[in-house]
């Protein structure tokens, strides 16, 4: 399995704009069908200037699905992003591979 992982700094002056915007945001992302599921979290480090930063973490259906997103809907959704939020939000993206999962079992 694939995660595609997008960390999002986030300027103070734009945060809770952004917030909501991103809250609605992976919804858009999921409906493209080339994901199984999404997780925001909030990194948690000490920021300068009073930024946040954001982790969303998708789980792609397979390479080829994360392939897909990429030639068919990445650039229009990022394009949101950029033009609501300019430098104000910086983003990478990186690609997890799945190697195994662990739970702890209860009785």
């Amino acid at each position: 399995m694939i995660i595609y992982n997008v960390t999002s700094n986030v300027a103070a002056s734009v945060h809770d704009q952004w917030l909501v915007w991103i809250k609605e945001h992976i919804p858009h992302v999921l409906a493209t069908g080339h994901f199984t599921e999404a997780k925001l979290t909030k990194v948690m480090v000490e920021e300068h200037e009073g930024a946040t930063t954001y982790s969303v973490q998708y789980r792609a259906k397979s390479r080829e699905a994360l392939e897909n997103y990429y030639l068919n809907d990445a650039d229009r959704l990022r394009g949101e992003a950029l033009k609501m939020f300019g430098n104000k939000v910086l983003a990478f993206r990186t690609e997890l591979e799945l190697i195994d999962e662990y739970t702890v079992k209860t009785h």
